[in-house]
């Protein structure tokens, strides 16, 4: 009894979470634009947060204290994925993420939605426990999520070799998909 409302509270956050999303995403494309635009102010005009749009730029630290910059890995495929430890659907893509990280040349920004986690170590207790070996970024004061306008979780972005977003989805993907939109963007 106790499992089955588990689920269902579960699955009703998940269902709002896509409604909030669903209903917040008629913004207009130039609110968005002028957020993402905030993330780095030497960005061109074609950026945004649409497909085809060049994916807006940003630095955060790593776990490991490490600064990471999204513009730094261009040229390669990047799979960008916000993320929190409290949420079922992020830690049941992890492994799938792991082994894509492991199997393809593709880089993995996973950025931890750090506002919302009880402390930085439970997201490092939580990349031991799970083995992860890609960049893990913390978000401390969610300014990139805000930027991404990340409503759902997880949310992920694919951006190819051009800097250019070819991929978004709102909620969790399996390695099936993952290397498909990663075939997409070779």
């Amino acid at each position: 009894m106790k499992k089955a409302l588990f689920f269902t509270i579960i699955g009703a956050m998940l269902a709002w979470a896509i409604y909030d999303f669903t209903v917040s995403g008629n913004e207009s494309a130039n609110e968005q634009n002028e957020t993402a635009s905030s993330v780095t102010s030497t960005e061109s005009a074609d950026v945004g947060l649409a497909v085809g749009q060049t994916a807006p730029d940003f630095t955060l630290e790593t776990l490991d204290g490490e600064q990471a910059r999204l513009s730094d890995f261009r040229g390669k495929p990047i799979f960008v994925n916000f993320w929190a430890t409290w949420c079922p659907p992020c830690r049941a893509e992890m492994p799938d993420m792991q082994k894509i990280y492991d199997n393809e040349d593709i880089e993995i920004l996973a950025i931890n939605l750090t506002d919302t986690e009880k402390s930085e170590d439970s997201v490092a207790s939580f990349v031991e426990e799970m083995a992860l070996t890609f960049p893990v970024l913390m978000d401390r004061e969610g300014e990139i999520s805000s930027a991404y306008n990340v409503k759902a979780y997880p949310t992920s972005y694919m951006v190819d070799v051009e800097g250019k977003i070819s991929f978004i989805t709102y909620g969790a993907m399996n390695y099936n998909v993952m290397l498909q939109e990663y075939e997409k963007m070779k």
